[in-house]
């Protein structure tokens, strides 16, 4: 197998403005400079000329950089901006949803330089950028593959009745390219933020590897900080159980782990801060995962929100569209292996209903996304029967699916070795090589 190219989707807007920093051809010509495409009547319009696509690849592959102006980070997070960012490669523009999109067409390689630059700090350890390497590898081959299946079937990523609403989030909102550039898939910010010597030898030790099980490319999830207990892959996403993600502690001193499925259990564990790898207030380490921006949020082992009553209905109603009237109970309903709600029941004077999964409660209850749905509700000033505050207890801080990157960069630091790490968080899992 040789390694493959990967279609990246960067920026998407009515008009877009980039810069060809070095020769590039297009439409049978070379261009250099600033460049601006529109959208009208269906087609891209560049040089008074309509397109349906338009390919804008490097004269010197090696060297070949471009420049998008604008793009949206951190797209509907607290610390989501706009910035200029820069990429190898080459740029394909396409028409989608009366929009233009811009998308990187670049090697895998090249593109995992980027991903664990953007998603780990450059002073994290080796083991742990050769363990997101393996991951981040594993993670996006398994979405190409997915992809080509998705296109010959039928998905379904919601359902809903007059009383329940569950919808997940998942890749395959993309159709015209692989996988986008943001926290929804994997951070991925081109050339914008220089690789180090030690990510590039993170990359290059581990070429071509790739989590496997049972003959099948691992969809190797991650998040920032699983709070403690692994969660499984069906209770975030579709119906569908995968060995290697499966239920175990945070922990190779303390395996013993409670089932947080259960209420009581779950509020237990929550309420408390039981031993993980995970648990860690190390700056040193936090700083190996964390960049600066991320650290704008400084709690998420353990974490509280508080709402008024008038703060919480309005939310929700912004954030569902559902006018729910004040807000009686939050009522938990179903719960994962790492104790997040997959299920949770709004009451209130006017409406109820019951929500899931887990990003659905997590983007109705906050601005951007609540750091989990592994919390526990208490009500204060409760005047006839309305409470005036709620107040979220919680753990974690993502969906919890696979390796948790707080974790790892424990593990890392404790001197355990990138496989040992991998195998700690993909159950049953073997690390082979596919190019």
């Amino acid at each position: 197998m040789k390694e493959p190219n990967v279609h990246v989707g960067i920026l998407s807007g009515t008009q877009l403005e980039f810069v060809l920093l070095t020769p590039y051809h297009a439409d049978g010509k070379e261009y250099q400079g600033l460049q601006t495409v529109s959208y009208q009547a269906g087609k891209i319009l560049w040089n008074g000329s309509l397109y349906n696509e338009l390919l804008w690849e490097p004269a010197d592959p090696v060297a070949g950089a471009f420049e998008l102006k604008d793009v949206i980070i951190g797209i509907n997070f607290h610390w989501e901006r706009k910035e200029d960012q820069r990429f190898q490669g080459a740029l394909k523009l396409i028409v989608e949803r009366e929009q233009l999109t811009a998308v990187n067409v670049v090697g895998i390689e090249d593109y995992l330089t980027s991903v664990i630059s953007s998603e780990m700090s450059a002073t994290a350890s080796l083991e742990l950028l050769q363990a997101h390497a393996v991951i981040s590898r594993s993670w996006l081959l398994a979405q190409i593959q997915k992809n080509k299946k998705v296109a010959e079937q039928t998905y379904t990523t919601c359902t809903q009745t007059e009383d329940e609403l569950t919808r997940w989030y998942d890749r395959e909102d993309h159709t015209h390219f692989d996988v986008c550039a943001d926290d929804h898939c994997q951070r991925y910010q081109g050339i914008t933020r220089a690789s180090t010597a030690i990510v590039r030898q993170a990359i290059e030790a581990t070429r071509g590897q790739v989590l496997m099980s049972n003959g099948q490319i691992c969809d190797a999830r991650f998040s920032k900080c699983c709070g403690g207990a692994f969660e499984e892959f069906q209770y975030c996403w579709e119906e569908e159980a995968h060995p290697y993600l499966c239920k175990q502690r945070d922990s190779k001193t303390e395996t013993t782990l409670p089932d947080l499925r259960i209420e009581t259990e779950a509020e237990r564990w929550i309420r408390t801060s039981p031993e993980a790898f995970c648990n860690t207030t190390d700056k040193k380490i936090l700083g190996q995962v964390l960049n600066n921006y991320d650290q704008e949020t400084t709690h998420f082992y353990r974490w509280k929100v508080e709402y008024t009553q008038e703060e919480l209905s309005q939310l929700i109603l912004q954030r569902s569209g559902i006018d729910y009237g004040q807000i009686i109970d939050l009522i938990p309903v179903a719960r994962g292996t790492s104790g997040r709600l997959t299920k949770l029941k709004i009451v209130g004077t006017l409406r109820t209903m019951t929500i899931g999964k887990e990003l659905e409660i997590r983007r109705t209850l906050s601005t951007s996304h609540l750091y989990s749905s592994g919390f526990v509700v208490d009500k204060a000033d409760v005047v006839n029967g309305i409470p005036g505050k709620f107040i979220l207890t919680g753990a974690g801080w993502g969906h919890g699916v696979g390796l948790c990157q707080i974790g790892a960069a424990v593990m890392g630091e404790q001197g355990y070795l990138y496989n040992d790490i991998l195998l700690h968080y993909y159950i049953g899992a073997t690390i082979d090589k596919l190019y």
